[in-house]
């Protein structure tokens, strides 16, 4: 257990938001300053991929999908990835690849970010390829582009 956490299993997913224009909303994480990315979050035990992506998208942006007649998208696709050594020790005894559930939303163009602080310090709204060139990793990049 980490921090009375367990320990995560390694999967997770990744929701790309959004606007009508292809401006992607990119946070900002705590613990790295240059690691900007879309919304990400481990799957807990007992949920589905869909029912993480809307608590994810929940927390760290304080979008409330379902109470605002909001869909999420599920691209039916799924990123492998070499977890990041210096998050291991987040992870199951020998957890080095993890799979990623591709996810989107198109949010309105007056949505309120309201970010979780003990995981995300900004947010910016990008240019679809701005955004791709500012997101951390490879996988959120593509999934940007991708759109």
């Amino acid at each position: 257990m980490l921090n009375n956490q367990p320990l995560r299993k390694p999967f997770s997913v990744l929701v790309v938001i959004y606007k009508k224009n292809k401006n992607c909303l990119l946070i900002q994480r705590t613990d790295d300053a240059n690691f900007w990315q879309s919304v990400t979050g481990g799957i807990d035990e007992g949920e589905t991929p869909i029912v993480t992506a809307y608590r994810e998208l929940l927390e760290e942006t304080g979008i409330d999908a379902r109470a605002l007649g909001l869909t999420i998208r599920d691209h039916q696709k799924t990123n492998q990835y070499t977890i990041r050594e210096s998050w291991r020790h987040r992870y199951q005894a020998n957890a080095l690849i993890n799979t990623e559930y591709v996810f989107s939303i198109c949010v309105p163009d007056d949505i309120a970010i309201t970010l979780d602080p003990n995981e995300h310090t900004d947010f910016i709204w990008l240019t679809q390829q701005q955004a791709a060139d500012k997101a951390w990793s490879p996988s959120n990049r593509d999934e940007i582009l991708a759109l």
